[in-house]
């Protein structure tokens, strides 16, 4: 009875009933999750938040940005995690009147529904959320979450046991994932005595800017099956080093996941003599949200969006369409942010629209979109 008093939408008769096709109709049209989150946004039927537990910092950023780990206490909706997926982070950035949505990686190891869980985040000059995070988000900070994403992931556990060898090759902030790839491992008991081993080959500009340094060293140290080879500076990736630290490398099952170029030469020496890249290299590419979208071919957005309840309209700009409503002044409802609650549903009566998370575009009259994640591909009208 208690966990239902501090949390009504936790599995059991309450969270069923506010998960049910009758609370949707009853609360139509802000949806069940605007409700709860009025009286506290810890409670949520479908949508995910989280709270800020803690922030500990991991770099200070002497030669390049600074880094934080933060601790989320996610809500009961959290479906948990595989190690190496990431998220997507909705945020309220002070003064800008919206929220802004990044994707990160998950640094903690695998997580189960509801338990906390850590993002360890980069603070870039032209990252908004990023820095947000770093350098102002405190504890009882709520976030705005999608669930886990991506099939970066590790296959290998206790549970199935085999003699694979593993390699991780990281740089910079792309060590995230696989740090959650490794805590695993040795959460869950790995053993490297029983023919297994793990070579982790990382890349930092500096020891000053090394991420996870204390914890890495301790790993490094134990008799655990786990080589550490950290790189800084000039130490640039060779495919001598590499075929020296893992001889049969392109025939191990390899995680990759850093800067451009990094990957770039990672991937020249995963080509074999056939032309083709080892299928048993895996590649994590983390690319921001994206926030605009263009016309194909020539770099630019045209036409003119509609508001036609309100009267309003502008030459559209390329943003989602709930961005260019709150330009023009209009607050139309809105949840996620993330095209995942369906709060921010409207009626396209006219034009063409392209869906930024996929980019599939539909011209069909008197269509329900999600304003959130659709901008305009031309003119185009929007009952709002």
């Amino acid at each position: 009875m208690s966990a239902l008093i501090s949390d009504p939408t936790a599995i059991g008769p309450v969270g069923r009933l506010l998960r049910s096709r009758l609370a949707a109709a009853l609360a139509t049209p802000h949806g069940v999750d605007r409700y709860l989150e009025r009286f506290n946004p810890m409670w949520a039927a479908h949508e995910v938040r989280a709270r800020v537990v803690s922030v500990h910092r991991e770099t200070a950023g002497a030669s390049g940005a600074p880094v934080a780990t933060l601790t989320l206490q996610p809500t009961s909706t959290w479906r948990g995690h595989r190690a190496g997926q990431h998220v997507l982070v909705g945020a309220e950035l002070p003064g800008s009147g919206r929220r802004h949505t990044r994707a990160f990686s998950i640094s903690s190891a695998a997580s189960a529904p509801g338990e906390r869980f850590t993002l360890t985040v980069r603070a870039h000059d032209e990252g908004q959320v990023s820095t947000f995070l770093v350098h102002h988000a405190e504890p009882g900070e709520i976030l705005h979450l999608s669930q886990a994403q991506g099939e970066f992931t590790l296959t290998e556990s206790p549970a199935t046991p085999t003699d694979n060898r593993l390699l991780f090759i990281t740089g910079g902030s792309g060590i995230t994932p696989a740090m959650s790839m490794v805590r695993t491992l040795m959460r869950d008991g790995y053993d490297g005595h029983v023919g297994r081993k793990v070579t982790f080959l990382h890349f930092a500009r500096g020891p000053e800017d090394q991420i996870f340094a204390d914890e890495l060293t301790a790993i490094a140290a134990a008799d655990n099956g786990v080589d550490v080879h950290l790189r800084y500076g000039d130490q640039l990736f060779s495919e001598f080093e590499l075929r020296r630290l893992v001889p049969d490398y392109r025939d191990t099952d390899t995680w990759l996941c850093g800067p451009a170029g990094l990957v770039d030469l990672v991937r020249a020496a995963y080509v074999g003599a056939e032309g083709e890249v080892s299928p048993r290299l895996r590649m994590e590419f983390f690319k921001p949200a994206v926030a605009r979208t263009v016309r194909a071919g020539d770099g630019t957005a045209d036409g003119e969006v509609a508001f036609t309840r309100s009267g309003k309209s502008a030459a559209n700009t390329g943003a989602s369409l709930l961005e260019q409503a709150e330009d023009l002044g209009l607050r139309p409802e809105f949840g996620c942010r993330m095209g995942i609650c369906f709060s921010c549903t409207r009626t396209k009566t006219a034009g063409t629209v392209r869906n930024i998370l996929t980019g599939e575009e539909s011209s069909l009259p008197d269509e329900e979109i999600r304003i959130c994640v659709t901008a305009p591909a031309g003119d185009c009208h929007i009952d709002l």
